[in-house]
């Protein structure tokens, strides 16, 4: 499923246009990757938890030198799905 087929999707289920539909989804990631920027947890009971997890600073092998490389620390978004998701997927 991609971005059209879900916001049509979200059009059929809740009985809106697909440009209304379009803008919600829109909203919704916008506020999900903002409260994330902020360093936020979105938790949605039933479906999951978004949040960011800090990555360690590394060290990595270039795989055609096999040069040794430094990869410096990051935060990376994160999903932990909710019990009732694992459930429907099971």
């Amino acid at each position: 499923m991609n971005k059209l087929d879900l916001i049509e999707a979200i059009a059929t289920s809740a009985d809106l246009p697909k440009s209304t539909a379009g803008r919600a989804l829109e909203a919704l990631t916008t506020a999900i990757s903002d409260a994330l920027k902020n360093g936020e947890r979105v938790p949605l009971v039933g479906f999951g938890t978004f949040a960011v997890k800090a990555r360690a600073a590394r060290d990595g092998r270039n795989p055609q030198t096999g040069a040794t490389i430094r990869i410096a620390a990051a935060k990376t978004p994160s999903f932990k799905a909710g019990k009732s998701l694992k459930e429907a997927v099971n």
